[in-house]
């Protein structure tokens, strides 16, 4: 059980206040995770700077997507998978994308799918990806620039789906109803 608190504005320590002010206008709610974050401001600060410079690189947002929930899925985030699935609706990632995502099975296109494959070595292998997947990424259509991107997402949900694992963070009343758990592995 754990034993980290959720914050909210009133209980935040003094320096997570104003980020947690930005939450609030950007989300029109203040995320659990959010929260739990602010119990930590350099966290919390990362966290959103993180996916600031995330979700303003070369992917468009069937691409972040997919690098988020490949992660989210690999890590079994069960307040990530939920919370990501509600964002892709709200960026108008096709159901088809976030159904594959959610359930492990296969993408739309082979280049969605090479970016998954991808995104899931450097996850699985601490980075340790061989020439060959080098290859068949490079061949889909991406370079270097998205393969470094890759790790900038990473980055963010390291922080989030660990987090989230520790605090056990409800899953927000907005992303109940896409509630997730993981199945195979």
């Amino acid at each position: 059980m754990s034993t980290l608190k959720i914050h909210n504005a009133e209980t935040a320590p003094e320096e997570s206040k104003p980020l947690l002010e930005k939450s609030q206008k950007a989300y029109g709610m203040i995320p659990g995770l959010h929260g739990v974050l602010a119990g930590a401001p350099g966290l919390l600060e990362a966290y959103q700077t993180l996916h600031e410079l995330f979700t303003n690189s070369s992917f468009n947002n069937d691409e972040l997507t997919v690098v988020w929930q490949s992660i989210n899925v690999e890590h079994g985030c069960h307040y990530c998978v939920p919370a990501h699935t509600g964002i892709a609706k709200m960026m108008k990632v096709d159901d088809a994308i976030t159904d594959a995502l959610r359930n492990e099975t296969e993408l739309p296109t082979e280049k969605l799918e090479a970016l998954r494959t991808m995104t899931l070595s450097v996850v699985k292998n601490r980075g340790n990806v061989s020439d060959e997947e080098l290859k068949a990424f490079y061949d889909a259509g991406y370079g270097e620039r998205q393969l470094l991107e890759i790790i900038l997402g990473l980055s963010q949900k390291v922080i989030s789906n660990y987090t989230n694992h520790i605090a056990e963070t409800p899953v927000d009343d907005a992303f109940e109803k896409f509630a997730w758990e993981k199945t195979s592995k």
